[in-house]
């Protein structure tokens, strides 16, 4: 009995053998019959030329000829035995392959192998035994081979994030110092982001801190030390569940991805703050960018990030950043404590210069003029919507009544009442822009100063009277 079984297993033993053998003999068969399934299912691999093919093709041919040598030799398979695995991984990470193609090329490679343990095992009882014999030490080399491979992989993802970021960081310093980058890397960081040379081409920058429900992160002129101070401590108290270093990076992230013309945003954490150049490009609408923006401040805030953005005007060429930077930090103070997008391309030099302005601003409009407004304001706000509508018609007092859905005499009437109560006949400019002036300084005021009104954030829309952007009174 003991004799037969002896014998049995001398023949699986004689047959794993020769199929072995005979695949050896034919790795380079096997190495083109992969690289060909591999392309037939996934376009990744397909798409690529002769030369990446030809990589392919030896590194497979390496595989299963260490595959073959441990089979034989019927021993465990070592990091030794798989150490050149880790360049090609190298070069499918470097060349951007999704991970999930590059370990499904493993696998049908394996698939193609296994496939032809099965043909040259043939139809004989001891050939089905010698193939099933294989496929416990297959698996164990596949197993390790893959994972080997997988973490090479992502190690240098990880790397290649890591010395990406890090030229992204020095490349945004070099531009906030005012100078122009000159090392390789940080041209080609650069270049990647659509901000060459050409000082005609467009950008705009933005900067974005963290912030609390009870405090403000806003800088102000002239106190830069204490504002990153304010930024800190904002940062330390976490906002919700994206607070601390995790929600910059989440925020700094999804503001990379807001790119006009197919270009992605340069975004870096710097410290407390996140700062961020996005080239326009030719025909580039700074107008799409900044909804992108506030699209991406509502969705963070929807996960529990609050964020302050400040977004500067559209400037021509790097050298401009620095005064760009400046810009987009000082509108920040703009925002209330919650939060939000102060975005100048939206702003009109009116309506910045009334933002800007002090209390003596204030003192210098005509007492009718504010005791109206705010009698108005808490009456809900019907005679300055009539101001707003009959500048914005070009003193079309019909066009003005058809965007405020009212009779044309009631509209007659309401510009009657403004002149009696201010003295004001909205039929002449210097009067109208008194009213138009007031009304800015008004909608200007820091929340809890004005609750009949929203302090403009990214920008005011007054043709129809409403903030494009939600803010708390």
């Amino acid at each position: 009995m003991s004799g037969g079984l002896s014998t049995g297993m001398r023949t699986v033993r004689t047959e794993r053998s020769r199929i072995l053998s005979e695949l050896l003999d034919r790795v380079d068969e096997l190495a083109d019959r992969a690289v060909a399934a591999m392309r037939a299912e996934i376009p990744a691999y397909d798409v690529q030329d002769a030369a990446f093919h030809a990589d392919v093709r030896e590194h497979v041919g390496r595989h299963y000829r260490i595959k073959l040598a441990v089979l034989l030799e019927e021993r465990t398979v070592t990091f030794d035995d798989v150490a050149f695995t880790r360049r090609a991984s190298m070069r499918r990470a470097q060349a951007g392959f999704a991970l999930a193609d590059y370990i499904n090329a493993f696998r049908v490679g394996q698939q193609v192998f296994w496939e032809a343990i099965i043909e040259h095992a043939g139809g004989t009882y001891p050939g089905h035994e010698a193939a099933l014999s294989l496929a416990s030490a297959l698996m164990r080399y596949i197993d390790f081979a893959s994972t080997h491979a997988a973490n090479t992989y992502v190690e240098f993802q990880q790397y290649a994030a890591a010395e990406a970021v890090r030229e992204s960081r020095d490349l945004v310093e070099v531009l906030l110092a005012g100078e122009l980058p000159t090392r390789g890397p940080q041209l080609a960081a650069a270049h990647a982001h659509g901000l060459g040379p050409d000082a005609r081409t467009p950008l705009v920058v933005i900067t974005a801190v963290l912030v609390g429900q009870d405090t403000a992160a806003a800088p102000r002129p002239g106190a830069e030390a204490e504002w990153k101070s304010a930024s800190l401590a904002v940062t330390a108290a976490g906002t919700g569940a994206g607070g601390g270093t995790d929600a910059r990076h989440a925020a700094c992230a999804a503001i990379a991805r807001t790119g006009v013309n197919g270009r992605r945003t340069l975004s870096v954490v710097r410290q407390a703050e996140i700062v961020a150049v996005a080239a326009l490009g030719p025909g580039g609408d700074p107008e799409k960018l900044c909804d992108r923006l506030q699209e991406v401040q509502e969705s963070l805030l929807a996960e529990g990030i609050v964020l302050a953005m400040g977004i500067s005007t559209v400037v021509s060429g790097m050298v401009q950043i620095p005064r760009a930077y400046q810009e987009a930090r000082a509108v920040l103070e703009f925002l209330p404590e919650d939060g939000g997008v102060a975005a100048l391309p939206r702003i009109s030099p009116f309506e910045y210069m009334a933002l800007r302005a002090d209390d003596t601003a204030r003192h210098l409009v005509d007492p009718r003029i504010t005791g109206l407004l705010d009698e108005d304001r808490a009456r809900g706000g019907v005679l300055t919507a009539t101001i707003r509508e009959f500048a914005s018609a070009d003193l079309n007092l019909r066009a003005a009544a058809e965007r405020l859905q009212i009779h044309h005499n009631t509209a007659q009437y309401r510009l009657r009442r403004i002149q009696a109560r201010t003295g004001r006949n909205l039929r002449h400019i210097t009067d109208l822009v008194d009213l138009l002036v007031a009304i800015a300084l008004q909608d200007a005021l820091p929340p809890g100063t004005n609750p009949g009104r929203k302090r403009l954030v990214s920008a005011t829309n007054e043709g129809d009277g409403t903030a494009d952007v939600t803010s708390h009174p």
